[in-house]
């Protein structure tokens, strides 16, 4: 080794000792010098690695509801990620109230017949829609124009059986046994497609207290304790598929409506897996945010879903 490499091997000890002492000072002023010397590229990681993470759900507005379904459906890969070829799947809108579609208190008719045939195009066996409404059955399924539109696009609709509920462990914390449709159970896929709207009770109805058309009486207990009772549905019942409609949502008198002052047009779909993020987007329309919601905060506590929108991945898609 001439003296050169010896120099130059002294050169590098001695950079190391300044850079090993450099650093241990940063570490000791409370600054990781990695953070501290590359904020930028660890923050473009971040931005990379949500970038990857799985789309939770989907925002589309602008559209008819068909066309924002078709978008949102298109942004998360298709219906075939959520139904298979021969499946009996279950629609559950909100069919509740004598009410007509302008009056925003059932789901949008036009986007019950959509989620159906979406379904058909997957290959699905056979479509049921059906829900337990608080008023009339005979007259809210005509005059929401669910029954015709779901019908027409070849669901399976009928009035649910009294006789075929079944009590089942629901395992949750204030539901324990409760009478469930066995329809509703003994599907192979089932697709919550609720409105969103003001609720006198719980404040919004949206998701998770759309399980209540599927479950029997007495279901007025719910109200006693609504954050723990909707949490234990949401964790409960498991939808392939959450399509909140949100074209016309209930600002007011809700949930059942009946005056179109209260109904505001926002022409928006919020489509995904995790209904829980779902709903924490949708209180957004009515000017609040998911932590406000005492059912979301407690179904986030028991795992079913995530209320902290910073913490999923989500789009928001303009519809020509």
């Amino acid at each position: 080794m001439d003296r050169s490499d010896r120099t130059s091997g002294m050169d590098r000890r001695r950079f190391l000792k300044v850079a090993t002492a450099a650093a241990a000072g940063v570490a000791f002023a409370g600054v990781n010098p990695l953070s501290a010397l590359s904020a930028d590229k660890q923050a473009a990681a971040k931005q990379a690695a949500a970038a990857q993470a799985p789309l939770v759900f989907v925002v589309t507005r602008g559209g008819t509801p068909y066309k924002n379904y078709a978008a949102a459906l298109k942004a998360l890969g298709g219906i075939s990620k959520f139904v298979t070829r021969g499946d009996v799947v279950v629609v559950k809108p909100n069919i509740g109230w004598d009410r007509t579609p302008a009056q925003a208190a059932t789901t949008d008719p036009t986007l019950v017949a959509a989620v159906v045939g979406s379904c058909y195009q997957a290959g699905a066996k056979k479509v049921k829609v059906f829900d337990y409404p608080c008023n009339d059955p005979r007259r809210t399924y005509v005059r929401s124009g669910i029954a015709e539109a779901a019908k027409n696009a070849g669901a399976e609709v009928s009035f649910m059986d009294e006789r075929k509920y079944k009590r089942v462990d629901m395992k949750g914390t204030v539901l324990k046994t409760w009478p469930v449709y066995s329809e509703a159970l003994d599907c192979d896929r089932i697709i919550n497609v609720p409105i969103a709207k003001q609720h006198g009770s719980s404040r919004l109805t949206m998701s998770l207290k759309n399980w209540m058309g599927v479950i029997g009486d007495p279901r007025g207990r719910l109200h006693q304790d609504f954050d723990h009772s909707l949490a234990d549905l949401g964790h409960f019942f498991k939808p392939s598929l959450t399509v909140l409609d949100a074209t016309r949502i209930l600002t007011a008198n809700g949930p059942q409506g009946g005056d179109t002052k209260d109904v505001r047009t926002l022409n928006t779909l919020v489509v995904g897996t995790d209904q829980v993020a779902i709903d924490s987007y949708g209180t957004s329309f009515f000017g609040m945010k998911g932590t406000q919601l005492g059912y979301l905060v407690q179904a986030a506590r028991e795992g079913v879903g995530q209320v902290d929108l910073s913490k999923v991945r989500y789009s928001v898609i303009d519809v020509a």
